[in-house]
């Protein structure tokens, strides 16, 4: 009791009532946490119990959650015409059992990006993802817009795109989402991206660069390219020099470049051990899409090691991650083999 006492806590009969200077509050996604006035401090488990919870349900009928300039979630009875900073739903709350993450790792194979991001408030965070108008890109697009992020989706096919929009809208009518033309097959529309975003005269926080091709017939680009090649690795490459100068003002910054686990099949050093520059960019006659696809990816690790290297005293990290092998997304479409291949795996791999 005396330990009780000096912290405050003696004063109250129930071991759910608050002591005098907290408050109950939630997050955006319905998790409680408790503010201490006193003290000027917030967390999840309750001070007197030590319990974490979760609401339970939608909102009453009328109600609506925002958000205040400070990114303070509030609520608004539209039925009664007022507003108040307490959840309505903080009656009906369930206790949170989680199940401690053992040392080695937090998260596994099954983790959702929204899991991963739940309870974080991410207003004021501006987002640039390429080609998330499916697949990885878009679930990632989604879950950041989710919870606040002011999220651009560069994109090839801007039909698919505002289509994608709209399905991040449907779920949150207030999400910041945008669609922007973004070709990286050319080095132009690459330059013409870059020059639109930074007239919009906004910070750029999260450099996603997740577009990818895999598996596509031999053809070069308008810059006389082959496309795996361009698209995966060099569009990027020249993507982020074009945004450095955003990123470094807007730091603490950071780039993600999604790469995969099949950089390890593959090499890019001729027989003395230097860079190869012909098998980067191969003729028709040495293509192979399997190796194209392999050797796109390595490239994408060594580039985000160096960027990591230059950047990060200027407060702008940079990460290759590799998003599970044999993930069930679209990106096998170009070729039937390897729809067959992704569809018999299916069963045992992590989908969208």
């Amino acid at each position: 009791m005396a330990a009780l006492k000096y912290a405050g806590l003696e004063d109250t009969d129930s071991e759910e009532e608050l002591p005098p200077g907290w408050e109950e509050r939630t997050t955006k996604d319905g998790w409680v946490y408790y503010a201490n006035h006193l003290e000027e401090k917030t967390q999840w488990e309750h001070p007197k119990s030590g319990k974490r919870k979760r609401v339970a349900g939608g909102l009453p009928y009328g109600w609506e959650q925002e958000t205040d300039e400070n990114g303070q979630v509030y609520f608004v009875d539209h039925i009664n015409k007022r507003t108040t900073y307490l959840d309505p739903r903080l009656a009906f709350t369930v206790e949170d059992n989680p199940v401690k993450p053992t040392i080695r790792q937090k998260y596994d194979g099954n983790t959702t990006a929204m899991e991963i991001l739940q309870g974080r408030d991410l207003s004021g965070k501006v987002v640039i993802i390429t080609g998330a108008n499916s697949g990885i890109g878009f679930e990632t697009a989604k879950s950041l817009a989710l919870h606040g992020a002011y999220v651009i989706l560069a994109c090839r096919n801007m039909s698919r795109a505002n289509d994608a929009v709209q399905r991040i809208l449907m779920e949150w009518h207030k999400a910041k989402v945008e669609a922007m033309t973004l070709d990286l097959a050319s080095l132009q529309s690459v330059k013409h991206f870059a020059e639109a975003f930074k007239s919009k005269n906004v910070p750029l926080h999260i450099l996603i660069c997740n577009a990818a091709v895999f598996g596509v017939p031999w053809c070069l680009t308008e810059d006389d390219l082959e496309s795996t090649f361009q698209v995966n690795h060099l569009g990027h490459f020249y993507l982020v020099q074009l945004l450095e100068d955003v990123l470094r003002r807007s730091s603490p910054a950071r780039v993600v470049v999604v790469s995969s686990e099949s950089h390890r099949f593959t090499e890019i050093k001729d027989d003395s051990g230097k860079l190869d520059f012909s098998v980067l960019s191969p003729s028709k006659k040495e293509y192979w899409a399997m190796l194209a696809y392999n050797r796109s990816k390595l490239c994408n690790i060594l580039f985000s090691n160096e960027l990591n290297r230059r950047l990060s005293p200027h407060g702008v990290t940079s990460n290759s991650v590799h998003p599970g092998n044999m993930i069930y997304s679209a990106i096998h479409r170009s070729w039937w083999v390897y729809t067959l291949l992704f569809t018999l795996a299916r069963p045992f791999t992590k989908s969208m």
